[in-house]
């Protein structure tokens, strides 16, 4: 059995494939299945050492990408990536080919869109997953002839054929779904008697929330301790302004930047912090299994079309509030932490709301989907 794995080359795409892979792999042991062999395409392999650790082989592929906003810039982008896509289109029709997989999996985004075709020309099943609240280019135009299409949020099934979609939510990494309290706050240097704030900015870091924060830091410290991940771009800037910001302040050590948690850490940070502050990707999804209050900031729709839709949708089961980057200042930021902090009963009303964006079972059913097709074109 082989089966194809293919993404954009994000944390939101890369990390529910590797869930994914790790059911296909229970499953496969579970009812002694040989010679079950994984691939993962895309334009890089995000992390190579994750995909080593679960026997997963990578192909490279080039895809262009179409950019939305409307600018001189982007349209002759855009005109030299339709050269890209082309060429990345030939070559992985000949890589799928050599391969041949019992079944492709896509989680969307342009490198994702080589593959898919490829497999739509060899008549290779496709499953999707969309993880946002209105699908991507890609997923949009994959749900056309996906076999079966898993979706995050009720109101992305308008969007495809509904005799194929399947509500699962967003497959998490089994490690992750489960905060860790013993050591942490050892482990992270953090005092147990404040409150802590956990501020995730993607795989990526973001600008904006770094930028708020900054300026927000000499009054955040003076109440609360913050694990903050800048983006691996962003890290030495941050500290060396931190330092800054922050000289002579006897709370300076309250500010803890990392430029990427690993997985111990993320899950020891989740346990140590009583707020998480974040974007609007499938990091929801993990703020919901960690049954934590937040404040979802979504990249702006200009940028993104799919996080406001993310956050509002979240924001509506009470488990978050939503600052649009449009509003985000540094006063707004430190009241609503202060309000969801120290208003009796907030933090309660946000963990129970959690419970209604929770999905165990997300990667497990995805994963048994993909088997039973593989299985059957295999046959």
């Amino acid at each position: 059995m082989k089966i194809l794995f293919t993404g954009g080359g994000t944390g939101g795409h890369f990390y529910p494939i590797i869930a994914i892979t790790k059911e296909i792999q229970a499953i496969a042991k579970e009812n002694r299945l040989i010679d079950v062999k994984l691939f993962y395409m895309s334009n890089s392999p995000y992390d190579a050492g994750l995909l080593f650790e679960n026997n997963i082989t990578f192909r490279k592929n080039s895809s262009g990408k179409i950019r939305r906003a409307k600018t001189i810039t982007n349209h002759i982008l855009n005109f030299f990536d339709l050269f890209k896509i082309g060429w990345g289109t030939l070559v992985s029709i000949w890589v799928v080919f050599k391969i041949y997989p019992d079944v492709i999996f896509g989680k969307g985004g342009y490198a994702s869109f080589s593959a898919l075709l490829a497999g739509r020309i060899l008549g290779i099943p496709v499953v999707i997953h969309e993880s946002d609240s209105a699908p991507g280019k890609v997923s949009a135009w994959a749900g056309k002839f996906a076999k079966r299409i898993a979706i995050s949020y009720p109101e992305s099934a308008q969007y495809f054929p509904a005799n194929k979609v399947a509500l699962t939510g967003c497959p998490i990494r089994e490690e992750l779904k489960t905060p860790l309290v013993a050591g942490a706050f050892e482990f992270l240097k953090l005092n147990e008697h404040v409150p802590t704030l956990l501020i995730l900015g993607g795989s990526q870091g973001a600008q904006r929330i770094n930028e708020t924060l900054i300026n927000a830091l000499p009054k955040l410290v003076e109440k609360y301790q913050i694990i903050h991940q800048t983006g691996k771009n962003n890290i030495n800037a941050m500290r060396e302004v931190g330092n800054a910001v922050l000289l002579d302040n006897p709370h300076a050590d309250r500010y803890k930047p990392f430029d990427y948690l690993n997985t111990l850490a993320l899950r020891m940070s989740a346990g140590a912090c009583s707020l998480v502050i974040s974007r609007a990707g499938s990091a929801i999804f993990e703020i919901a299994a960690w049954a934590k209050p937040s404040i979802i900031i979504p990249i702006p729709e200009v940028t993104s079309h799919d996080q406001t839709r993310n956050a509002f949708n979240y924001a509506r089961s009470g488990a978050c509030i939503v600052i649009e980057e449009k509003n985000l200042t540094t006063n707004i930021l430190c009241a609503e932490i202060d309000r969801i902090l120290t208003r009796p009963g907030e933090v309660e009303k946000m963990v129970a709301a959690t419970h209604t964006f929770t999905y165990p079972d997300s990667a497990r059913k995805i994963a048994t989907e993909i088997v039973n097709i593989a299985l059957t074109h295999e046959g």
